[in-house]
C-alpha cells in the first residue's frame, strides 16, 4: 500500500495506574487521508487518539510506552515542546466547545497566542479563510462579533473546526465530532471532513460504522485495548481478515 505517512505508532502501550488500556498498538497514519478508529465503547480508541497530541499528559496516573512519530520525529521525546506539538496536531472534541467569546475571537484565538500574524488585516484574513474552509463564513459573516455559544450545535462544531484549522495544523484529531449533532448537521460536517483532507491529515474516532465507511480512507478496529485489524476502509468492511472485525461489522457485538 503505497502511501505517504504523516504519523506512525509503534508498540504503544498505555496504562492508567494498574489498568492497561492499550496493548502494543502499531499504526501508520497516511498524509491527506481520513483514518477512522472504530470499536465498542471503552475499547481504547479515544485513548489512542489522545496519545497522538499528548493529551494524556494531563492525566497523572497515565503511563505511555512505545513510540509515536510525526513526520519522523518522536513526539514523546523530552525535548518536544507540547504547545508546539498541539499547534501541529489539533483537536476537535465530541461536544462542540466554543469559547464564550465572539465568533471572530474564537477563530482568532490560536493565531494570536502563537503570534502567527503581525497586523489586524492578516488576522482578518486567517479568520475569514478558516471560516470559509469550515463552511461557516456565509452563515456568520454579518455577525462575527456575536457570541459563538449562540450558534446552533452544528454551527458550533464547524466553528470549533475553524478554530482548529486557523493555526494551520498538520493533523486534525476528531473525537466523535458528530455524535452530538442532528443528521443534517452531521452530513454537513462529513462533507467538510472530505474537503479538509486535501489540506490536512485527519484521524477520527467514530461510534458510527456507517460514518467510517462513508468518509474514511483507512479504518482501525479496536477491541479491549487491542488494534484487531487495520487497513483500507474498503478492505475492513468488504473483506475483514479477522473474525472479530467481521462479527463487529455485522453487529454480533458492540
Amino acid at each position: 500500500m503505497a502511501k505517504k505517512l504523516r504519523m506512525t505508532a509503534e508498540n504503544v502501550n498505555v496504562s492508567y495506574g494498574k489498568k492497561q488500556a492499550l496493548f502494543n498498538i502499531n499504526m501508520d497514519i497516511a498524509k491527506n487521508a481520513v483514518t477512522a478508529l472504530i470499536g465498542p465503547s471503552g475499547c481504547g480508541k479515544s485513548t489512542f487518539l489522545r496519545c497522538l497530541n499528548r493529551m494524556n499528559d494531563t492525566v497523572d496516573s497515565c503511563k505511555i510506552t512505545g513510540k509515536i512519530e510525526l513526520d519522523g520525529e518522536d513526539i514523546y521525546n523530552k525535548n518536544v515542546d507540547v504547545v508546539v506539538l498541539r499547534s501541529k496536531v489539533g483537536m476537535v472534541f465530541q461536544k462542540p466547545n466554543p469559547f464564550p467569546k465572539s465568533i471572530y475571537d474564537n477563530v482568532a484565538y490560536g493565531p494570536r497566542i502563537h503570534n502567527l500574524t503581525k497586523t489586524k488585516e492578516e488576522l482578518d484574513k486567517i479568520v475569514e479563510k478558516s471560516l470559509k474552509r469550515a463552511g461557516l463564513f456565509e452563515e456568520v459573516k454579518d455577525r462575527l462579533q456575536e457570541n459563538g455559544t449562540g450558534l446552533s450545535g452544528g454551527q458550533q462544531q464547524r466553528l470549533c473546526i475553524a478554530r482548529a484549522i486557523a493555526i494551520k495544523p498538520e493533523v486534525i484529531l476528531m473525537d466523535e465530532p458528530c455524535s452530538a449533532l442532528d443528521p443534517i448537521a452531521t452530513a454537513t460536517v462529513e462533507g467538510l471532513i472530505a474537503e479538509l483532507k486535501e489540506k490536512f491529515t485527519i484521524v477520527m474516532v467514530t461510534h458510527s460504522m456507517q460514518q467510517a465507511r462513508r468518509i474514511s480512507d483507512y479504518t482501525g478496529f479496536f477491541h479491549m485495548g487491542n488494534l484487531i485489524e487495520f487497513g483500507t476502509t474498503e478492505q475492513i468492511f468488504e473483506e475483514p481478515k479477522n473474525t472479530k472485525t467481521k462479527d463487529y461489522i455485522v453487529g454480533k457485538f458492540g
